[in-house]
């Protein structure tokens, strides 16, 4: 029975925990001031406070990997293209 108990707890725990994904695709609108980020899908990544904004630009492809988190998508690395 315990482990029954410990089982359905650990499923809960699994099924409760945050997103995460990847994504890529061209940068549609970059939002200094909502720190957000929206790519031509229309999906929306929110961007932490750290972010070199300026570096971002509409038409830039990009790869994401972010987690889900209160109905938000919050990136958590991001790979931009080479820009030699």
């Amino acid at each position: 029975m315990r482990t029954l108990i410990g089982a359905a707890a650990a499923m809960l725990l699994i099924s409760t925990a945050a997103y995460a994904g990847q994504t890529e695709g061209l940068i549609k609108k970059v939002d200094k001031d909502a720190l957000t980020l929206t790519l031509e899908d229309g999906k929306s990544y929110k961007l932490n406070a750290e972010t070199d904004l300026d570096s971002l630009k509409p038409g830039m492809d990009i790869v994401i990997a972010y987690d889900v988190t209160n109905g938000e998508n919050v990136v958590t690395d991001m790979e931009l293209p080479d820009t030699e």
